[in-house]
């Protein structure tokens, strides 16, 4: 198998074959050089994915991402059989597992692939050395798509890998027409590309843009494909919607019955608590002094009147240069507000003002609605209400709604092209089944 250096390989992992076969089309016109059958896609479909895949692209690499971890001989027949040139063995197999799948590889025209998904980055380099005397023809550095999430470098060892082993490397992990070259500069020989094509609204634009990236040896600017870190935190949470973030908690985080009081809202901020009494506005006034720029107060005077914020609060807030206030009590001068385009999600709203009693406390945890809000934390709102996103998930959570989004923004493409969500997704394929 000749190598021309770089190569560009699209992991389709996809659940549903007609997708992933549309978007290879338009990956292999732009110049994608390998295709991979991810595992989702061979776990969905099963090796007709191969077969498939093989029959549409007869002389492109064809990779069997199975991450065979036991069974190698089996597995690597199967998937030989069934169409691929390069199949997927986990670094994590024991090296009898290894040895059966390069034994079965010869036998049946596959090379093997060793992938260092999880292998503890203390472990890379000796396992990849290990995984070459034993005799794999690649070994891929792998980040997760789990660990990308959470902001974790998909080049963190790729270095030390390339100088350890004389065989081509590979790298996967969030890879974008900004990041492509600068695997190239760390000294993989295969890149791996997924979303950032796969869920892009035009998958050939984008593999074009990564081709060139890497041809042309630059950086590309990409608007979305990113996983961001917590100080890229707060311009994605302006970015994706409420929907996504909930999507991402797994439906959980909202905070009901508080509305917002215009529309066109949007609030995201770290969180700082205040609690006080129904109409007590002196903790919430004396907040705003203590509060950072770009924090969201959330106030909880118990759901109750009379008001605890006004007009003059506002003013205070927009010189501290707050995002936001979310108060689960009482709001006036709601005219005025609206003008100073300040954003404002309340319980309720009432003329009355209460007094400044000094009851109360600040940077506390909160309870609302049956959601614990503590200082810290994140608050996102819009149109569709709030969210709130606990610290200790808060990067996790950003990067997974930004991928909603942009999954979201493939499959609008694909409808829009004349389809419909339900046909887009095969609905009817995934429905649960009854006992």
């Amino acid at each position: 198998m000749e190598l021309k250096i770089p190569i560009l390989q699209l992991a389709l992992d996809f659940l549903n074959l007609e997708r992933a076969l549309k978007i290879a089309k338009e990956a292999v016109k732009a110049g994608v050089d390998w295709l991979e059958a991810g595992t989702p896609l061979i776990k969905s479909e099963g090796l007709d994915a191969l077969r498939a895949l093989r029959k549409e692209f007869p002389k492109v690499t064809l990779v069997a991402d199975v991450k065979t971890i036991d069974v190698g001989r089996i597995e690597v027949e199967a998937c030989a059989k069934a169409g691929a040139d390069i199949v997927c063995v986990l670094g994590l197999a024991s090296d009898s597992t290894l040895k059966e799948c390069i034994r079965a590889g010869k036998n049946y025209g596959a090379k093997i692939w060793v992938d260092l998904i999880e292998v503890k980055e203390e472990e890379l380099e000796k396992r990849a050395r290990e995984a070459e005397i034993i005799g794999a023809d690649f070994v891929g550095v792998h980040t997760s798509i789990d660990e990308q999430m959470q902001g974790k470098d998909p080049f963190l060892g790729l270095k030390k890998v390339v100088k350890a082993v004389n065989i081509p490397v590979g790298v996967a992990g969030g890879i974008n027409s900004e990041t492509a070259y600068q695997a190239v500069k760390s000294g993989a020989s295969i890149i791996v590309v997924g979303g950032s094509i796969t869920k892009a609204k035009s998958p050939f634009k984008e593999a074009k843009k990564i081709k060139e990236a890497l041809f042309e040896k630059k950086k590309i600017k990409s608007e979305f494909f990113k996983r961001v870190r917590l100080t890229e935190v707060e311009k994605i949470l302006k970015k994706v919607s409420t929907p996504n973030i909930s999507d991402a908690l797994h439906r959980s985080g909202e905070v009901e019955t508080l509305f917002p009081l215009f529309s066109g809202i949007k609030i995201a901020g770290k969180v700082l608590t205040v609690r006080t009494y129904p109409g007590d506005w002196a903790k919430p006034v004396e907040a705003v002094d203590l509060a950072d720029k770009g924090d969201v107060l959330v106030i909880d005077a118990g759901g109750q009147p009379p008001a605890v914020w006004g007009e003059l609060a506002t003013h205070g807030a927009l010189q501290k240069g707050l995002s936001g206030v979310v108060i689960n009590g009482g709001v006036r001068d709601t005219k005025e507000i609206k003008k100073l385009k300040f954003p404002v999600f309340t319980k309720l709203i009432t003329p009355t003002a209460g007094e400044p009693k000094g009851l109360g406390e600040i940077g506390v945890p909160l309870v609302i609605e049956g959601v614990r809000i503590e200082t810290g934390d994140y608050i996102v709102g819009d149109d569709d209400g709030l969210v709130v996103i606990p610290k200790n998930i808060l990067i996790e959570t950003t990067n997974r709604a930004m991928g909603i989004l942009e999954q979201e923004n493939r499959l609008r493409e694909e409808i829009d092209q004349g389809s419909t969500l339900a046909k887009v997704i095969e609905l009817l394929r995934w429905e649960k089944k009854k006992s």
